[in-house]
């Protein structure tokens, strides 16, 4: 029987989402060098691949996370988590609900859902079963330049009043992260701060020193395992 992985120990440091790229053998080197920089997720998010190129990347990425043992994530795309056995699926508001990521994924998957600046939507999330909550964005955003705009004090609200795991995204740099980690965050979400650097293992390991020297808010270290 396949043993359901606990958010709590897996949703928490450095959780690197990638970007958006053709090349499948470059998106595998860069992947492989930030998950040797001690990332903590991988999501797989591709919007600009075809299904066919999708599904390649998926299961690559997933044979390259299960090397390194930690979870692996799919944006948006609960039949694709299903066809690669991803360890979870994080979903928007326009996407799958959680009972219906949940029913074709099972008990054992982790669920996480992109919340915005709304509280409520996080509760109603957490009430549905949602594994983790992603806020955001806290910084401007070269990816998502109209993103809805998060204040840090959510975050320290949302700490105070749910209990599962906390990501923070959006605009997150080296020089602004401690900041969110020491509001109440768990994880922290980055695209380009890490892919787009110019020594990606060494910019990964940097930030994941953040949540070596600061106890998270839910008293977990960011150096213990998942199970």
């Amino acid at each position: 029987m396949t043993k359901r992985m606990n958010p709590a120990y897996a949703i928490k440091g450095v959780y690197a989402i990638t970007p958006d790229c053709a090349n499948t053998t470059d998106l595998l080197h860069r992947v492989r060098l930030a998950l040797a920089g001690k990332i903590r997720i991988l999501q797989y998010r591709n919007k600009s691949a075809n299904s066919v190129q999708r599904l390649e990347q998926a299961h690559a990425l997933r044979k390259l996370t299960r090397e390194f043992a930690i979870p692996f994530i799919v944006n948006d795309d609960v039949q694709l988590a299903a066809q690669v056995d991803a360890d979870g699926v994080h979903l928007g508001v326009a996407d799958d609900s959680v009972d219906t990521a949940r029913a074709a994924l099972g008990i054992h998957k982790i669920i996480g859902v992109s919340c915005y600046n709304r509280l409520p939507l996080a509760q109603n999330a957490v009430h549905a079963g949602a594994d983790y909550v992603a806020f955001g964005a806290f910084f401007p955003s070269t990816i998502k330049p109209n993103a809805e705009v998060a204040d840090i004090e959510l975050l320290r609200q949302a700490r105070a009043e749910l209990t599962v795991p906390l990501v923070a995204i959006g605009g997150i740099t080296l020089g602004n992260a401690a900041s969110l980690v020491h509001a109440g965050a768990d994880a922290l979400a980055v695209i380009s701060t890490i892919f787009d650097a110019e020594d990606i293992m060494a910019t990964a390991k940097k930030m994941a020193t953040l949540f070596n020297s600061n106890r998270l808010p839910t008293g977990r270290l960011a150096s213990q395992g998942y199970s």
